[in-house]
């Protein structure tokens, strides 16, 4: 029998979280379980100043930025970005949420 949907869902509102949508299975879930990249903080807290400047993008995405460009062979930044933006196991994998902004490829380049 053929059933036609005939009803948009894709604007309907949803309660859904990352954790639901990434697959428990997921590398990235084994690397997030394996890896602690909070080490990066210690490498890093000597090059930013404490009560001067704008707002830091988080180290730890950053270089887990890099990594996901690196383990999913992705050719560029600004293709890792894109992918960073629907893909939600890589926003979960950055501890972003749906609404978090991805930083800007350019942010690699300067």
């Amino acid at each position: 029998m053929l059933h036609k949907n005939h009803e948009n869902k894709t604007e309907h509102i949803q309660m859904v979280s990352l954790e639901q949508l990434v697959p428990t299975n997921h590398i990235l879930r084994k690397i997030s379980k394996t890896i602690s990249f909070n080490f990066i903080y210690e490498l890093v807290e000597d090059k930013y100043c404490l009560d001067n400047g704008r707002p830091s993008i988080d180290p730890v995405v950053l270089m887990k930025l890099v990594f996901l460009q690196y383990l999913f062979g992705i050719k560029s930044m600004r293709q890792t970005i894109r992918e960073v933006e629907v893909n939600m196991a890589y926003r979960w994998f950055l501890g972003l949420d749906f609404y978090d902004s991805v930083p800007h490829f350019t942010t690699f380049s300067q």
